[in-house]
């Protein structure tokens, strides 16, 4: 993955009724550079879908996604069987996932059902995680068990700036 700027920053966002949100300035500028438009304009393309395991989503630019399936590739050749068969979720669970596009703020609007599927409401807290990004509602990451701590932290502290408690 050499040449790819990673996805390092965290942020808040308001999402509207019609589910548009704005990604934090500086995961923002990670997702642009890793894929520039042609045209030399500002904005892009997230791809957006349901995290494999915790109840978040996971963005990344369309150039990751051949990185991801290389991944998911090698996972399923170490866990296939010698009669050749393997565990078709390995892929299933990544498959998940829907390009949008994101103008120059940022701004997209977060498809319907990954946003349904992880309880995202007013509110979408973003933290990049190296190769992606993972969004989710701030309330279901301090209630997740597992999730590190200093996640949890950052979501209370943005949170408590809008004046919410969580």
């Amino acid at each position: 993955m050499s040449g790819r700027g990673r996805y390092q920053g965290d942020g808040i966002g308001l999402v509207d009724d019609k589910g548009r949100v704005a990604i934090p300035s500086a995961l923002r500028t990670t997702l642009a550079a890793n894929t520039p438009k042609s045209n030399g304009k500002d904005g892009g393309t997230i791809v957006i879908g349901a995290h494999q395991r915790h109840p978040c989503l996971v963005a990344y630019d369309p150039n990751y996604l051949d990185i991801l399936a290389e991944k998911l590739d090698r996972r399923e050749a170490e866990n296939t069987h010698a009669d050749g068969e393997f565990d078709y979720n390995i892929k299933r669970r990544a498959a998940s996932g829907e390009a949008v596009p994101f103008d120059g703020s940022g701004r997209f609007i977060m498809p319907r059902f990954p946003r349904f599927h992880a309880g995202i409401g007013e509110h979408a807290f973003f933290y990049g995680v190296f190769d992606y990004i993972e969004i989710w509602d701030p309330k279901t990451l301090v209630d997740t068990p597992d999730a590190p701590e200093i996640m949890k932290s950052m979501a209370r502290f943005y949170m408590a700036e809008k004046g919410v408690a969580l």
